[in-house]
């Protein structure tokens, strides 16, 4: 699931491996794309989240509904991405945005994808080559298989609140959660009934992962009793929720869902509770 630098350095030319560059900011759209031109990892390809790797954002839906899967799929062929590929996803460090991708193409019946850890900060760091010349698009033959990773609605999250049949995971920074500050949708708080637990929880002070045992006491904590099976990750739009399930496949503990339209999703009707503190 993890690739390191030195790896992906040593097998950089690999004819059977497409590395995929996500990086993407939240509040400055565009810097993702320039980021990019600028400079890359030699012979990544580029995947917008708000182009490539999210749906129209309709009403009632989040800010980040999950892509049309017809245009995914063809997006990912132009990347040549075939049933045997080898794909590594990355973006500036932690892994944040680049987890989408890998849970996109997980859930899309995809097993060999692995996230670049330390992202793109750390290869530079390395002093590792880059290259300013984006890839030639290819001919691949991904083929999608959506359904292959949980996903859980707003009408599920509504009927599972004051019972026990659902955990549900926020892995926004506990500021959002709390409600005290809300720097991009227009409603602060939390679902009732949801727990703390800010992806930033899973990374170390160098934006790596911490190793898959302190990872498990981590979760330990935070799922008591809980199979992880009754699990389910949110954030603001559906993004560094997928940091939650993959650092929880990575402690150990695969098949947790997605909560897909998250709390920009359940803030679209005012009659949904909304928790404070």
């Amino acid at each position: 699931m993890l690739v390191s630098i030195d790896d992906l350095a040593a097998h950089l030319d690999d004819q059977d491996q497409v590395i995929v560059d996500c990086r993407f900011n939240l509040q400055q759209p565009e810097a993702g794309p320039r980021l990019y031109a600028e400079g890359h990892i030699p012979g990544a390809f580029y995947a917008d989240l708000d182009r490539d790797l999210s749906g129209p954002k309709l009403p009632g839906l989040g800010r980040h509904p999950l892509p049309d899967v017809t245009g995914l799929q063809k997006l990912l062929s132009g990347f040549g991405i075939g049933p045997e590929s080898r794909v590594v996803v990355y973006d500036e460090g932690g892994g944040a945005m680049a987890a989408r991708l890998w849970w996109l193409l997980r859930w899309l019946g995809h097993a060999q994808v692995g996230l670049l850890d330390g992202g793109y900060g750390a290869w530079c760091t390395a002093g590792l080559p880059v290259s300013t010349v984006p890839p030639a698009r290819r001919n691949g033959s991904f083929v999608a298989r959506p359904g292959c990773m949980p996903v859980v609605t707003t009408c599920d999250v509504e009927a599972s609140l004051g019972t026990e049949q659902m955990l549900l995971l926020d892995l926004r920074a506990r500021e959002r959660y709390l409600g005290r500050v809300e720097p991009i949708d227009p409603v602060a708080g939390h679902v009732p009934g949801a727990v703390s637990a800010p992806f930033s929880a899973h990374l170390g002070a160098d934006g790596r992962f911490l190793p898959a045992a302190e990872l498990r006491r981590h979760f330990s904590g935070l799922l008591g009793a809980h199979p992880v099976a009754d699990v389910v990750c949110m954030c603001g739009s559906g993004v560094t929720a997928c940091h939650g399930i993959f650092a929880l496949e990575l402690a150990g503990w695969p098949g947790a869902s997605l909560y897909a339209g998250s709390w920009s999703e359940w803030i679209r009707a005012a009659e949904r509770p909304i928790a404070h503190e």
